[in-house]
């Protein structure tokens, strides 16, 4: 897929080429959006409780291993404070995306290792947006307020994170119930793909990522009993641009 992409983007000109950068990254994080929402559908909060205790472990270890050491390495280099630890902060997240895709490839879903590698991978997320909150209140703010970006900030998280938690267990569960003997795979489809977009919308409209607003309704649907026919229904989506993403990957090589 990246090879395709890129023998088919700007910087490779012996094939018919596509050159409208824009176009490319809107596409790439459309691809995104549904691989992370399929992998929400595949991951939870029950699964996710099961390797809770090792996921934080080794996913707090990892990441403050690397962060430490980042944070070295751009001082060797000489770098400034504040651009030593986002460098650390960067070095940090691992692609969910990529590691999916690959455990996909290889026919490695389901098994238990694969459960706790998903957990590491969900906490290193919710690490990282913390982090993202930190990191750019303390490069942006004024020096007269920062306290209260600061504050602003995590309560904005707080709330996003008792929404999750209220959507999860009383408002998503409870409609699907209801439609369950209702509601055709078209159907489903449409509003299992409405909702994961409605979520992406609220989610950057917070200050946060599309992915995680995708990987947040996609854990919310798996709770209810609608996980594996919406599963089954969203898969060749999920191929389609899981395709897409990596082609487009490969365009803005």
């Amino acid at each position: 897929y990246i090879i395709a992409g890129f023998l088919t983007g700007p910087n490779f000109n012996l094939f018919p080429t596509i050159s409208d950068m824009n176009n490319i990254s809107t596409w790439a994080e459309i691809g995104v959006i549904f691989l992370l929402f399929a992998l929400g559908l595949e991951f939870s909060f029950s699964k996710l409780k099961s390797v809770g205790k090792t996921a934080i472990i080794a996913a707090l270890t990892e990441l403050s291993g690397l962060i430490l050491f980042g944070y070295l390495c751009g001082r060797i280099l000489g770098w400034s404070l504040m651009d030593s630890i986002f460098l650390g902060g960067m070095i940090s997240m691992s692609s969910t995306t990529i590691v999916v895709k690959a455990f996909n490839d290889l026919k490695l879903r389901g098994q238990l290792f694969t459960e706790k590698v998903f957990g590491i991978l969900i906490v290193e997320d919710i690490a990282g947006i913390i982090m993202m909150v930190i990191l750019s209140t303390l490069a942006t703010a004024s020096d007269s307020v920062p306290g209260l970006d600061m504050l602003f900030n995590v309560l904005r998280f707080l709330f996003f994170l008792i929404l999750w938690f209220i959507m999860g267990v009383y408002l998503i569960p409870s409609f699907f119930k209801k439609v369950y003997s209702l509601i055709s795979d078209e159907t489903l489809l449409i509003v299992s793909v409405g909702l994961c977009l409605g979520m992406v919308v609220f989610a950057t409209n917070m200050g946060f990522s599309s992915a995680l607003g995708a990987f947040i309704m996609g854990s919310l649907i798996s709770e209810s009993k609608m996980a594996e026919r919406a599963e089954h229904v969203v898969k060749p989506v999920q191929d389609l641009f899981g395709a897409v993403f990596f082609v487009s990957v490969g365009m803005m090589v």
